[in-house]
């Protein structure tokens, strides 16, 4: 369970002292066990930097956030013991294997070696990575290194997954692999919550949408109530309105 109330956060601008710009205003919204809520939104709309505040990366300047019960401000080592994080453009240890970054992941979560090499085959097996499993990353394609970033936020079976743009770079049957695994986590009573600016993406997968626009939450429910709430028929026409745009019939 992620709950996010009144989150802001600002950022100094580059070769400046006393001007900033915010990337989020008062954002709150809910993500609940055994669901998939997606963070909707445009590229720079403050996607990232909710999610790494959610992640306890970033500290908030006001608001609070809550995940399985630990307060990311307060307790933020708690915090990353209960999620499994997938940033954007995630990197790798390019001179360790795929495998090897796994079970390195594993051990810095306390798992033991026996426990972490076969997690590890799990998640290769998993993740369609045989072929690479047992390559160095170095000079992986994004797509690549995006899957053996994934398996590595599994490794600890973490309660709730956070994932930022989780398909870049995924051809379409490892995309589709993803939603099946997220659709499996989501049975098993997991809280997921990916983010996107891809529209079919969140709609085939999602339970719940918060969209964001210009830092701030425009929209949230399921999808027919967001549907409901602003007079539309598809999500794409709802996300127009919700940012203040006027839907093309044409478009």
């Amino acid at each position: 369970m992620i709950e996010a109330t009144q989150l802001s956060k600002a950022f100094r601008k580059q070769g400046t002292r006393r001007e900033w710009i915010s990337a989020i205003t008062d954002v709150s919204f809910h993500a609940r066990d055994g669901e998939i809520t997606g963070l909707l939104g445009p590229n720079g709309a403050g996607k990232s930097t909710t999610l790494r505040i959610l992640a306890s990366l970033l500290q908030p300047d006001s608001g609070s956030a809550v995940v399985d019960g630990y307060d990311v401000a307060a307790d933020p080592v708690s915090v990353r013991r209960q999620i499994g994080y997938l940033p954007h453009n995630a990197g790798v240890y390019p001179r360790l294997t795929s495998r090897e970054n796994l079970v390195y992941y594993a051990e810095l979560c306390g798992m033991t070696r026996r426990d972490s090499e076969t997690r590890a085959e799990e998640l290769i097996e998993l993740m369609g990575m045989q072929a690479f499993g047992d390559r160095r990353t170095e000079g992986f394609s994004q797509g690549q290194r995006t899957r053996v970033a994934l398996a590595r936020a599994l490794i600890h079976n973490p309660r709730t997954l956070i994932l930022d743009e989780p398909t870049n770079g995924l051809d379409v049957m490892a995309t589709r692999g993803l939603r099946a695994l997220l659709r499996q986590l989501r049975e098993r009573g997991h809280c997921v919550l990916i983010s996107s600016h891809i529209m079919q993406e969140i709609e085939r997968l999602s339970d719940r949408v918060a969209v964001i626009s210009d830092g701030r939450i425009v929209a949230s429910g399921s999808i027919p109530d967001i549907l409901d709430a602003t007079a539309c028929n598809d999500l794409e026409d709802a996300y127009v309105v919700a940012i203040g745009e006027t839907p093309d019939a044409r478009a």
